[in-house]
């Protein structure tokens, strides 16, 4: 007799930020959780404050999900544990700052290997288990999807593919009652700008939002089976203006405040 398993919400780059506010969120919301990033201590830390408000703790997986194989890895680790997702959460990504002629290119493919590559195959390697749960992947984008990134090209160019990716998907795995959500937040003050060299960040109040409130966002969006959640308002006014400037506009304020980051 086969053992049943049971569903779990999978989440990387879980430890800090946006990712252990989503963690929060769900756990809240009485899914049982996954979490997987490279910091096992800060994974740790978050499973036990987690299990501290009488959820069930965690299970913690400390992995690279850039590597070609990690999908395989997850779900060996998940047979073995008698779990399966039902959600998804691509959380795990970074950004470099600096022009891209300039950054280390090593660093810009391992950027695009990470936001892009293992995002796809994390999408994609859980379908059937995702079908039968009716369940749904949150993919989280940015605002700078909707914008040219010079300054931040190979980032900016890896949160459009993600957005791109997820409204496609949300309209081919709906037949199979599968929820595909992109989440696009603007500035969350997180570590994101500290790793990404940015030594200016001055977060504008009237689009600043903090993780938590992005993760319920996130949280609330993909339940409801919307295609892009963009967590606030005047961050959606922002998004559909980015659409209808000219992008020659677009390219030369993107710039300018880019710019302004580094100094």
């Amino acid at each position: 007799m086969t053992e049943e398993k049971r569903p779990v919400t999978l989440i990387t780059g879980a430890s800090v930020g946006i990712g252990a506010a989503l963690a929060h969120e769900f756990a809240a919301q009485g899914h049982e959780l996954v979490l997987i990033a490279r910091r096992e201590q800060a994974l740790a830390a978050l499973a036990d404050a987690i299990a501290a408000t009488g959820k069930p703790r965690p299970t913690v997986l400390r992995m690279d999900v850039a590597r070609v194989d990690a999908a395989r890895d997850i779900a060996e680790a998940l047979a073995g544990r008698s779990l399966e997702p039902d959600i998804v959460v691509n959380n795990a990504g970074f950004g470099l700052y600096g022009a891209a002629d300039k950054l280390d290119r090593a660093a810009q493919l391992a950027m695009i290997d990470l936001n892009v590559r293992a995002l796809t195959d994390l999408s994609l390697a859980f379908v059937d288990s995702l079908e039968r749960r009716k369940g749904g992947i949150l993919n989280v984008a940015s605002v700078a999807a909707f914008l040219p990134g010079p300054g931040m090209a190979v980032y900016y160019a890896t949160k459009a593919y993600v957005l791109s990716f997820s409204e496609a998907l949300h309209q081919e795995l709906a037949p199979r009652g599968i929820r595909v959500t992109a989440l696009c937040p603007g500035p969350v003050p997180t570590e994101f700008q500290t790793r990404a060299g940015i030594v200016n960040e001055i977060f504008p109040r009237l689009l600043t939002r903090s993780a938590e409130r992005v993760a319920r966002d996130g949280y609330r969006g993909l339940k409801d089976g919307r295609r892009v959640v963009v967590p606030g308002t005047n961050n959606k006014v922002a998004t559909v203006a980015a659409r209808l400037t000219p992008h020659g506009i677009l390219l030369k304020a993107t710039d300018l405040l880019q710019k302004g980051r580094g100094r």
